[in-house]
């Protein structure tokens, strides 16, 4: 069997997927959060069935202050209601100090709000042994019920790494780990990735990350995607129709995968304009306005995305 059918062979038709949504943080025109309309947006994600993550790259984490990421966790608490499942950044790039102590604080805030953790990479890191990466992690995590871990390209952000697979090893050795989100854009590498689970963990979750690639779930990957946030609905009946073996998946998927791949074409970190110009044309957020600091497309844009939103039917 040659490599390729062994990885056609890893398909898994019927399988249920667990989906989460990294949301798009909106914007008022004065550059004010539009509080309102980001509680209405998780709400209706919530109900499509998908599960929200705040504070990720899709909510401006590198860029929101210590306060305003934790206002976010509470609108979140109290839009989605207490004991509502979300996962939440726990983001610590650019900060002094013990790297653990720093985590630790980050993830007993998203703790204290119901939230569950998911530990971004800090660049402090990068050149470190992978016994170090693997140590902060365990103590950083050590009693919690759950948390994920993030594997993220730097062509999303500068404190991204892809591990090795003995640091990918280590990570899904500790039990308070239950999952990690893959973004290297790279398919073979995820393949790879869900081979090492099978072999060392099988209930570790890898949440793919590839929005040039939503189609991994075929292959047993659940996702944590910003491509998402674009259309909750349209991901959850790509998902039921998967689970249900209806063949109209492939059209559904095909059309958001067009979402993904003009939404995240370079520079990547652009897609979150990209994601408010989108919601902004279906009325669902007050401006297609991003956080100051973020990267913009061009004036055009608002075009491809209503192509991209008319073959969805979405317009």
């Amino acid at each position: 069997m040659t490599e390729l059918e062994q990885y056609l062979d890893r398909i898994q038709p019927r399988r249920k997927i667990e989906g989460i949504a990294a949301a798009l943080l909106p914007f008022h025109a004065d550059g004010s959060i539009a509080e309102e309309a980001f509680a209405a947006h998780l709400q209706r994600t919530q109900a499509a069935g998908l599960t929200n993550a705040v504070n990720m790259d899709t909510g401006y984490a590198n860029h929101l202050t210590d306060e305003e990421k934790e206002r976010i966790l509470r609108i979140t608490r109290d839009a989605l209601g207490r004991g509502t499942r979300f996962v939440a950044g726990a983001y610590v790039e650019g900060k002094d100090g013990d790297l653990v102590s720093l985590y630790r604080r980050e993830i007993e805030r998203i703790v204290e709000y119901g939230g569950t953790p998911i530990l971004f990479q800090t660049s402090r890191l990068h050149d470190r042994p992978t016994s170090e990466k693997v140590d902060v992690y365990r103590r950083a995590v050590e009693g919690l019920d759950a948390a994920l871990a993030f594997e993220l390209g730097r062509m999303f952000a500068p404190n991204g790494e892809i591990f090795d697979e003995e640091t990918v090893t280590g990570l899904m050795e500790i039990p308070e780990l239950k999952g990690m989100k893959h973004s290297s854009l790279s398919v073979v590498a995820e393949l790879k990735r869900l081979e090492l689970r099978d072999r060392v963990r099988p209930d570790f979750k890898i949440y793919t990350g590839n929005d040039l690639g939503i189609d991994l779930v075929e292959f047993g990957s659940d996702y944590l995607l910003g491509l998402a946030t674009f259309c909750p609905e349209a991901f959850a009946e790509r998902d039921r129709l998967w689970e249900a073996g209806d063949p109209a998946y492939f059209e559904v998927s095909d059309a958001i995968q067009n979402l993904g791949n003009l939404a995240f074409r370079p520079p990547v970190p652009a897609y979150k304009h990209s994601a408010a110009i989108f919601l902004h044309l279906l009325g669902q957020i007050p401006t297609p306005d991003t956080h100051p600091k973020s990267a913009t497309r061009p004036e055009w844009e608002p075009e491809i995305m209503r192509f991209c939103a008319e073959r969805l039917g979405l317009v």
